[in-house]
């Protein structure tokens, strides 16, 4: 197969000229070696480029290490740069950072290396080449090279054919003291072992002012994430800096920063691929940019696909896309730890790997989704669980987009309107949030629960049956608590109209009240004795706990007549089972862990493909 490579090119981008879409030659490929003190290290790869005449080592982004790994850049391959930027080192060095590349042949259709290349000669061209630089002695300092005819933007030291970064003029701003920041670097270049430093980059999310207190003291701070055309990085502000920056920086808008500290990346809490994070201090800048630069992207993903979730670890952190097929109601759950309680939404998300997982989002997440539409929904920064099989949860660090301009949303959208409406999936997640029937939850009967011996193993078993409320215990169905938002202990009364938490060490003037109803359901095979806390036990009843409360006081009458309206009704339950000891006797303690009306579409569906895969047993 006939190529050209671009002769002389790695020489002139070497000299500052911008090339636009250079050809060359990758002449070897290798996998640098990660610090052993970052966790999940990503892979960082150093390949060797020739365009005939001579070869030059570049860094390849990250974003094309699945490149490497599915084989389609390897030794001998003919490649076109659609996009890089080239980073001025010390020593009069550059180095090309390879952003988006195209292969125009393999290495098996080119048959060997072309032409005989030579290593590239450190530093920009002496003498009378392109810049017009004399060469540096001893008595006479190297002189800053002018700028070439064909480089676009003067004084830029990021520039290639995705775009280059400018110095901007700041007028007032460098009169009140804020002077005009240093040549810019892309961000993967960032080391700790640098301290004097820009980087040009987008804010493509900012959380939240959080607070903290602890027996060292207590402070606030926010996170951000930012973004170039190289990669991203988290940046956290805290106490001073947190105060100083957080109205200041704006998502979506474009920053010089300078001057923070880095350090290893945990990646525990961030699905952002790089090494490192960054911490402002008391030097860190961060000046406005003026002119819009669009070539910086607004966000970077790193998509998974569902069912490439069945094989990674617990507790991982990655972003995922995919199309909501249904939404679970607005719950509320009380945390053991801080007897806070939490609100939460539970959704179903497809994509074309023909798998389904449940995602969690909370707070006011949850309370505003709609999924009505079946949208697509990306997630940056999900957290994988083994809740139940295979589950995910968005974190207060998470972002969240729904129906995102870009083509995997659209591709996924045109997907499920065609197919994947309709089409049968297999769900990786244990159970289903609850939403009335369907094909892809661990559905049960009440007998096979018992024949399956669940709830007898060291962790909690989940399951997904269709009952029939056939009791209530209204006796002890509520108790009076602790009138605090943080605490639902029980209250004792003091006789003189106060209340008395024994957790609080507190005496309150009122109560609130908590319902704890004790409840036994059936379906055509079995009875179980199921425990309901506040959330699930209104939904049953219809009414609040403090209503409740009311009618028992004032309304004896009306009180019962609640629990009889509410016998006999059919829900789907999601359960807990767990074997518990209590007063040295253990017993199988069921819990009811969500709750939902009867959906006579979805639970058609489900006897539908329960009954195909009988008829292909």
């Amino acid at each position: 197969m006939s190529v050209q490579l671009s002769s002389g090119a790695l020489k002139a981008i070497n000299d500052g000229t911008q090339v636009d879409k250079p050809v060359f030659q990758l002449l070897a490929l290798k996998k640098l070696n990660q610090s052993t003190t970052t966790n999940n290290a990503v892979d960082r790869y150093r390949i060797l480029l020739s365009d005939g005449i001579h070869n030059n080592s570049a860094m390849l982004a990250v974003q094309l290490n699945q490149m490497v790994t599915d084989g389609n850049l390897e030794a001998n391959t003919v490649i076109c740069l659609e996009r890089y930027v080239c980073n001025s080192l010390a020593g009069n060095r550059r180095v090309v950072i390879v952003l988006e590349v195209k292969v125009i042949a393999t290495a098996s259709q080119v048959g060997g290396k072309m032409g005989n290349p030579v290593a590239l000669p450190l530093g920009p061209s002496t003498g009378g080449g392109s810049n017009g630089q004399q060469a540096a002695t001893p008595q006479q300092p190297m002189r800053q090279p002018a700028a070439s005819p064909m480089s676009v933007n003067k004084g830029s030291s990021f520039q290639g054919a995705g775009g280059s970064y400018n110095k901007p003029n700041y007028g007032g701003a460098a009169a009140s003291g804020m002077s005009p920041p240093k040549q810019a670097q892309p961000i993967s270049s960032l080391t700790p072992y640098q301290n004097r430093w820009t980087i040009k980059a987008r804010v493509s999310s900012k959380s939240n002012i959080r607070t903290w207190s602890n027996s060292r003291g207590e402070g606030k701070l926010f996170s951000l994430d930012l973004c170039d055309q190289s990669g991203e990085i988290r940046a956290t502000a805290f106490k001073d800096q947190c105060d100083k920056f957080y109205d200041m920086i704006e998502v979506g808008k474009v920053y010089y920063i300078s001057r923070g500290s880095l350090k290893s990346a945990n990646r525990q809490y961030t699905s952002i691929t790089n090494d490192y994070e960054m911490t402002f201090n008391n030097d860190t800048t961060v000046v406005p940019c003026e002119e819009e630069d669009e070539s910086i992207p607004t966000m970077q993903f790193d998509f998974r696909t569902v069912s490439q979730l069945e094989n990674m670890s617990k507790d991982t952190m990655l972003d995922i896309i995919g199309v909501v097929k249904s939404t679970g109601d607005v719950s509320t759950i009380t945390t053991k730890t801080t007897n806070r309680e939490l609100t939460k939404r539970e959704l179903q998300i497809i994509d074309d790997s023909e798998k389904i997982v449940n995602l969690t989002l909370w707070g006011n997440d949850a309370e505003k989704f709609d999924g009505s539409s079946n949208p697509v929904i990306a997630v940056k920064g999900a957290r994988l669980s083994d809740f139940g099989g295979r589950s995910l949860s968005v974190l207060m660090s998470s972002t969240v987009q729904i129906n995102p301009d870009i083509p995997r949303a659209h591709q996924l959208k045109g997907w499920f309107d065609k197919v994947g409406r309709t089409q049968d999936v297999q769900s990786i997640s244990g159970q289903r949030m609850g939403g009335g029937g369907g094909a892809n939850a661990k559905w049960l009967t009440l007998e096979e629960v018992v024949s399956q011996n669940l709830g007898q193993g060291e962790k909690p078993d989940y399951f997904t049956t269709k009952g029939t409320i056939i009791f209530m215990k209204k006796d002890n169905s509520m108790y009076t608590a602790c009138s605090s938002s943080e605490c639902n202990k029980k209250v004792t009364d003091n006789g003189d109209g106060t209340y008395h938490c024994e957790k609080c060490a507190k005496d309150y003037p009122g109560f609130q009240y908590r319902l704890l109803l004790s409840a036994n359901i059936a379906d055509a095979t079995n009875t179980q004795w199921t425990t309901m806390f506040q959330d699930t036990a209104e939904q049953v009843l219809g009414k609040t706990a403090d209503e409740l409360g009311a009618l028992r006081d004032t309304d004896e009458i009306g009180y019962n007549n609640v629990f009889e309206a509410a016998a006999f009704e059919t829900f789907v339950f999601r359960m807990r089972i767990k074997m518990e000891t209590y007063n040295e006797e253990a017993r199988l303690k069921c819990t009811c862990a969500g709750i939902q009306p009867i959906d006579n579409k979805e639970l058609s569906k489900k006897l539908i493909t329960d009954i195909r895969a009988l008829a292909a047993a």
